[in-house]
């Protein structure tokens, strides 16, 4: 069984069959863990993890059981065990209150890279259907969620974009481009050629029709396509890495991994999400998973 290894410390070991008693004890990839995520990324390796793909429950937006979140020392905790170069995507969004937002996802991002230790590699827009919501004749209706990529390090270990490009409009065809404008304010000249059939999707991610008719997902109040956990896993982690997310919820991250032929690890506070997650492997991929309390 591949393996991660950590250090007895200060905090209560996770209670694992027969390795209690031990100097050191084994977390198993490939596992949901049910505990606190601060506390429980105390007990993983530094430099174990290639990818951490997460949606944290942020701005009260959604009950989660009455639990509290300390992103703060997520961020930390989440710098220490990535491997250099590797990723953070997150997914997340401001609430409104009293018509003005919490900048939640702005304070996040600034102090994850003062204080956590990141750079911020790129902020890429998931682009959605938004709903109307109790506001609808006083607001814009929001059809986007920021998802901030942090880094670890000089620049990625593993960077793969090939599966997410996306067809070009003109792909095929012959055409003459205008120059582009020099900071001088000069111009380059114009080129003639053929436009590649597929083209980089830029930073607006587009998952207009990327809805998962699942109804496990249902039993979660806050979930996002499993199609960006995808997308996050093929550019970022290379095969046979490991995978984490420390907000479980219904699984989708967990899932992606799996299905992508990599390691994961799963943590939630919640054993509810923990066991719905757990379903999901096994109902929707055949997968029997293991729930660590």
């Amino acid at each position: 069984m591949n393996t991660l290894i950590y250090k007895k410390s200060k905090i209560n070991p996770l209670v694992l069959p027969n390795v209690s008693n031990k100097e050191t004890v084994c977390v198993p990839l490939n596992k949901i863990i049910c505990g606190d995520a601060v506390e429980v990324l105390k007990k993983i390796p530094s430099n174990s993890v290639d990818l951490v793909v997460t949606s944290p429950p942020y701005d009260d937006i959604r009950t989660y059981n009455g639990y509290s979140l300390d992103l703060p020392s997520i961020g930390k905790e989440l710098n220490r065990v990535l491997k250099d170069g590797g990723i953070v995507a997150m997914v997340i969004q401001d609430s409104t209150h009293n018509f003005g937002k919490t900048l939640t996802s702005f304070r996040t991002i600034i102090d994850w890279c003062d204080n956590a230790g990141f750079k911020l590699f790129e902020t890429v827009i998931y682009r959605k259907y938004g709903t109307e919501g109790a506001w609808w004749t006083k607001r814009f209706r929001v059809d986007h969620e920021y998802m901030p990529i942090f880094l670890k390090g000089d620049r990625p270990a593993y960077f793969n974009k090939e599966p997410l490009k996306v067809p070009s409009k003109h792909g095929g065809k012959v055409m003459t481009g205008s120059g582009n404008r020099r900071t001088d304010g000069t111009t380059t000249k114009t080129i003639t050629r053929e436009i590649n059939t597929m083209k980089c999707r830029g930073t607006v991610w587009d998952y207009l029709n990327a809805g998962d008719k699942n109804s496990l997902k249902r039993k979660h109040p806050a979930t996002f396509p499993d199609k960006i956990p995808t997308d996050f896993i093929q550019c970022f982690c290379p095969p046979k890495g490991t995978v984490l997310d420390p907000f479980v919820g219904c699984g989708s991250t967990i899932v992606a991994a799996k299905q992508l032929g990599r390691n994961y690890i799963g943590i939630d506070i919640s054993k509810e999400y923990c066991e719905l997650t757990e379903e999901r492997l096994e109902k929707d991929i055949n997968i029997p998973a293991t729930l660590f309390e």
